[in-house]
This record gives C-alpha cells, structure tokens and sequence, in this order.
C-alpha cells in the first residue's frame, strides 16, 4: 500500500521517486549529447541518421589537395565532367582547428551520437576519440560486404608537404590524417564524419555520388601515364591505353594526392580521412586561391556545400560546382543510404 501524502513517510516515498525521475532524465540528456563538447554544431541538411596564391612558373606541389586546379596563368580545367555525366550510382540495373584539440568524451554513450558540421575553427576531436563512440554502439549490418578487405586496412600518414599549397594551418590539419579506423563501411564514413566534423549524413550522400559506397570504384579515366599511379599504367586496370587517376568511396584524384599513395586506394578509411581533411582545409577558409582562378563567387570560410562544389569541379561555385552540389543535396534529402535499392546492391 503506497503511504499518503499527508504522512512523514508518504512525503519520503514521494521524494525518493521524484530524485530517481530527475536522475532519469538526466542520463536520458546525456545519453543523445555527441560532441557538441567539440564546439557548436550546425546543422546542414534534413535530418540526421542516428547515428570537405601560386606564383607563376613554380612546379606544383607533389601532393596539394583532392582537387587543386591549374595554376591561375594556365587555361582552368574542372576536375571532372559535369556530375550529372558520371557520377549516377550503380544499382542492380543501371550501374554506376586552426590546430587540432582533443574535445571531451560523452559521459555516456547509450545513443549512437548524430555528427553535424563544426564551424571553421572548431576544436575537432581525435581519431581515437571518435573511434570510441562510433563503436559504442553496435555495428550496423554491413551494406557493402565487397569492402570487407580495404575496410579493415589501415591508412598511413601523408607525407610531408601534403596540403602545403594551403599554408601551414592546413599542413598541421593534414598530420592528423592516418585512416586509423576499422568497422563496417558506414560506421568509417561516421568516424571520418566526426573525426573531420562534418554532417554525417552529407558524408552518406557524397559517398554515393561518387560510388555507391564501394571502395574497388575507379574513375576519371585519361591516357596521360605520368597521371597514372605505380602499378597502374595505361591498360593496367582494363581499358587499353587508359589509368584511372580517381580511387575508392570518395574518389581521392590520384595526381594531385600522391603523397596519401597507396592508402587511398587499399584502406576505406584512409580514403575518407583524407577527403575530408581536404574538405575541412577549405571549410575552414584556407584555400584562398581559389579566389585566383575562374569562379562563381568569392571563396570564404565557412560554406560546407561550396566546399562539397569544390572537391567535383576544383573551382569555387561555378556551374559544374554547383550542378554537383544540388545532386548530393538530392541524395541527402532522400536519405538515399537507407532506401532498398542502395542496401540491397551488391
């Protein structure tokens, strides 16, 4: 029989239930907190699942970013086609900050933590620390089972240099790529989500523009052997006369990232780490020379899709930049990672 409120022991009955409801709530709060501890999130799509000035006549850096664009005195060349003209998904009928600071652990981790974009500058967490809460919860069944071998290869550290032709913010960003990650191929998208701060479920959306979540992908197709990787020489890959200079879920460009070599080919992980540490240089507003060359508006920090735009065309809002942004936004809309057609392909 429960006392009554007008007894001594009534009152004690009804306080000791009303602290376990606060304690309650309280760990329930936590519980869906993910690193906001790392700096103020902003969202940047609909929704989440619950889970990117070189002077004339130098030689261009061995390794710069994903996508560097002719220097401003030579004719500007777009990094791909126009996305609409290659980058359609496969499907089973149709193929195809400033210095990085560690954030603070959840104190639970009951929820799988959403990722959302960091502003510029944001502390960003470790690779460690996200490894953490990524895999505190369990892991979500594999979609790709074909990236079971890169997916659980490690990365490398680039080499020195890489993302030079930024500045010395973006070089200290570039030493903390490793690709230092093993799981299923969306719990690494997550991990690189958080690792880099940026929407997991933009993160979702690009990788199937670019592959359909399938890190064996190969892509931009030329005959200019010096733009072939070792190993993979004209005819090597299966298309005479031909190399493939874009590799794995992301589409890392080969010649303008020689120095991620061969871990953006072998290692999922790797691939994404370093797409998105690219993205995140230009997030954060390092990238000032894509004011030196043709483009749509003028480049600032802090636009997450501009720099979405940047990684398909090499050039900062133009047409083919934009073109490829209103396709991942579509992607993302349609949460296109969760439909059947995406899950059930091969």
């Amino acid at each position: 029989m429960v006392p009554g409120m007008g007894s001594r022991a009534g009152r004690r009955f009804w306080l000791v239930g009303s602290v376990a409801a606060v304690l309650t709530t309280a760990t329930g709060a936590v519980a869906i907190v993910h690193y906001a501890a790392a700096g103020p999130a902003i969202g940047t799509g609909n929704g989440s699942l619950v889970a990117t000035s070189k002077q004339q006549g130098q030689a261009r850096p061995a390794a710069t970013a994903a996508v560097r664009p002719a220097p401003p005195a030579v004719a500007p060349t777009a990094r791909r086609a126009v996305p609409q003209a290659r980058r359609l998904p496969r499907t089973s009928s149709s193929a195809r900050s400033r210095r990085p600071v560690e954030a603070a652990q959840p104190a639970v981790a009951a929820a799988a933590p959403k990722f959302r974009t960091l502003p510029p500058g944001a502390r960003l967490p470790s690779g460690a620390q996200c490894a953490r809460w990524v895999r505190a919860t369990p892991a979500p069944k594999e979609v790709r089972p074909s990236n079971r071998v890169p997916n659980h290869r490690g990365g490398q550290h680039v080499g020195a240099g890489f993302l030079a032709f930024d500045g010395q913010a973006a070089i200290r960003l570039s030493r903390r790529i490793d690709g230092d990650f093993t799981g299923t191929t969306q719990q690494i998208l997550r991990w690189a989500a958080c690792k880099w701060g940026i929407d997991q479920d933009m993160v979702f959306a690009q990788a199937a523009i670019e592959s359909w979540w399938r890190q064996s992908t190969l892509g931009d197709w030329g005959s200019d052997a010096s733009a072939c990787p070792p190993g993979h020489g004209p005819g090597a890959d299966g298309r005479p006369d031909l190399c493939p200079q874009s590799y794995g879920i992301l589409q890392n460009r080969y010649p303008y990232e020689k120095l991620s070599w061969p871990g953006i080919a072998r290692s999922t992980a790797m691939n994404a780490d370093t797409a998105y540490a690219i993205w995140r240089a230009c997030y954060d507003g390092y990238e000032t020379w894509l004011n030196t060359v043709p483009h749509g508006s003028r480049y600032h920090a802090g636009d997450s899709w501009g720099c979405a735009g940047r990684w398909f065309a090499g050039r900062w809002r133009t047409s083919a930049a934009d073109g490829y942004i209103r396709a991942v936004r579509k992607y993302m809309a349609e949460r296109i990672w969760l439909t059947p057609n995406f899950r059930n392909a091969s």
